[in-house]
């Protein structure tokens, strides 16, 4: 069976984390899908969420996964961290998100888990909520730990492919 990906981005308001991510839970165990949550506001684009994406499915494939869980493997590549624990500050939050929702299993189940989902967001363009912008500069430079002479050397409009670097490099950086 080929294991599809699909990704949904929207608004949405959560007052109790927990409960929330248990919901989630039960959306992805019901429709036998993998679906990890992140806060969009700390992606630098989409060939970030892509890149993140692709490297965590290319560690799992070859065993390399550092996360039991496909999701959490997804998040740790996406925030460019090798501690898991440190991985979570990409994730959702407790009050409104701009999230985006990556979904992993075959093609009929998604297409019922994204139902689902777009039940509990209020969808927007993933391209638009991805975006890298200067809304997102100070928490993005803080995330990755992007030093100013960093940005000195490559350029502001260069922070985007700093942040892949820091993906890339999630597996040698302790």
């Amino acid at each position: 069976m080929q294991r599809e990906i699909q990704v949904i981005c929207g608004n949405i308001s959560i007052p109790n984390l927990s409960g929330f991510l248990k919901t989630i839970s039960s959306i992805a165990s019901e429709n036998e899908v993998i679906i990890q949550g992140l806060n969009a506001d700390l992606i630098a684009g989409e060939r970030h969420l892509h890149f993140a994406v692709g490297k965590a499915l290319r560690a799992i494939a070859a065993s390399r996964n550092i996360a039991k869980d496909p999701g959490i493997e997804i998040m740790r590549y996406a925030s460019g961290e090798r501690q898991i624990e440190r991985s979570f500050s990409i994730g959702l939050h407790q009050g409104e998100n701009n999230a985006v929702f990556v979904l992993l299993g075959e093609m009929d189940n998604l297409v019922l888990a994204l139902s689902a989902i777009r039940k509990l967001i209020l969808e927007k363009s993933c391209t638009e909520l991805l975006a890298y912008s200067d809304s997102k500069r100070q928490e993005i430079l803080s995330l990755f730990g992007i030093t100013n002479a960093e940005i000195e050397a490559s350029g502001d409009e260069h922070i985007p492919e700093l942040v892949i670097e820091r993906v890339a490099l999630a597996d040698f950086v302790k």
